[in-house]
């Protein structure tokens, strides 16, 4: 989701309780109970598998593409990082246009190529695309990519708001799916043909597949690893990952707009003296998964933004290429430790929100948790 988005909502309620409208808000609902996900059948699962199953080569081929201007941070190195250490795939990162990939709300990345120069050393096409969230849903020329992709054979696995990109395109007419909560309404609005799927945090349906927020790209890449190369190699990367279970269990009911999650945004907004910067100074070999949902995590606050130090390109863990911000020279700022993302990542990420909630209260964690979709126990 664009983090600017939310500071719009934020600056709107701040503007309608200072007008005396606060009465509004109190009409929200409270914070919702605790997630209560509806088990998933066997068969269920089975067949989840067998859709997602290689629909071309032997060893796939996977392009993820990101939008220069604004790609969604998770949504793009989550599924890049998972699949490449798999050693089931090839992951090639893509950029729609020359030159770096500005992940949003954090990091930038050089790509390995265009979507064009892809195109022309794979005229087949991938096996599987994946389609993050992206500023724009409308750019013209990711849409004739996903189109042109679609129409050679690839499984289109669109996450969170990708959705949205993959519904313009033309691409979910007629078929089950989910996306980020805060944009169904919006979606379907758009798109009536697409048969919203609830309760489920990844949808497949034929050779397209959709998640719901940001956080769900794990078990949908997981699932991707699992229909690919078998369960016992699923198991090995979910292991590494800090993962016992991916399934697509999920309880939508837990993700609305509230009176907490509200309050706690206009809170933040108006107090722009005690927002922070926090650096993060990676080194080469990190776990750009790790790296990616502490830097996600930080810049979700309304109160604090994560930038990347250092003089040149850093090589992560699977060979991703990430762009710092700033040099470190100068710096006065705030530093989060190296041991906010020297952590597998399934356990970065509850870390990261449980140091929010010290710093900056229990509310704000689950404003983060609640954009990135993540399940978790909420403060009421």
């Amino acid at each position: 989701m664009r983090r600017r988005w939310f500071l719009w909502i934020g600056l709107g309620l701040l503007a309608l309780m200072a007008g005396g409208a606060s009465a509004w808000v109190a009409t929200l609902p409270p914070a919702p109970p605790p997630p209560n996900p509806p088990e998933i059948s066997p068969e269920e699962q089975a067949a989840t598998l067998s859709a997602l199953k290689p629909p071309k080569r032997a060893r796939p081929l996977v392009a993820v593409i990101g939008l220069n201007d604004a790609t969604e941070t998770t949504d793009y190195l989550m599924p890049l990082g998972i699949l490449r250490r798999s050693g089931a795939v090839d992951v090639v990162a893509l950029s729609i246009r020359p030159g770096p990939v500005r992940l949003y709300p954090a990091l930038q990345v050089k790509p390995d190529a265009t979507a064009a120069d892809f195109e022309a050393r794979h005229p087949d096409g991938a096996d599987y695309v994946i389609v993050p969230a992206m500023s724009r849903i409308d750019d013209p020329d990711v849409l004739a990519f996903l189109r042109r992709q679609a129409e050679r054979g690839a499984t289109i696995v669109s996450v969170c708001a990708g959705a949205r990109v993959t519904a313009e395109a033309g691409l979910l007419d007629g078929r089950r799916a989910t996306t980020h909560w805060w944009y169904r309404k919006g979606m379907l609005k758009a798109h009536p043909g697409i048969r919203w799927v609830a309760d489920r945090r990844f949808v497949v349906d034929g050779q397209v597949a959709t998640t719901t927020g940001v956080s769900a790209s794990m078990p949908m890449s997981l699932t991707l690893v699992e229909a690919i190369a078998g369960r016992e190699r699923a198991e090995a990367v979910a292991a590494d990952l800090g993962l016992v279970s991916w399934d697509g269990r999920h309880d939508s009911s837990a993700f609305r707009f509230n009176r907490p999650f509200a309050l706690t945004i206009v809170g933040a907004r108006a107090t722009p003296w005690s927002h922070e910067d926090w650096a993060l100074s990676p080194g080469a070999g990190v776990d750009e998964v790790a790296l990616a949902l502490v830097a996600d995590a930080w810049s979700r606050t309304y109160r604090s933004r994560a930038v990347t130090l250092g003089a040149a390109p850093i090589v992560s863990r699977s060979g991703v290429r990430i762009l710092p911000d700033r040099r470190a020279d100068g710096w006065t700022g705030e530093r989060l430790p190296a041991e906010a993302w020297n952590r597998r990542p399934a356990e970065a990420l509850d870390a990261a929100l449980a140091e929010i909630a010290q710093r900056y209260g229990a509310r704000t964690a689950n404003v983060v948790a609640m954009q990135l979709e993540y399940p978790r126990r909420w403060a009421s």
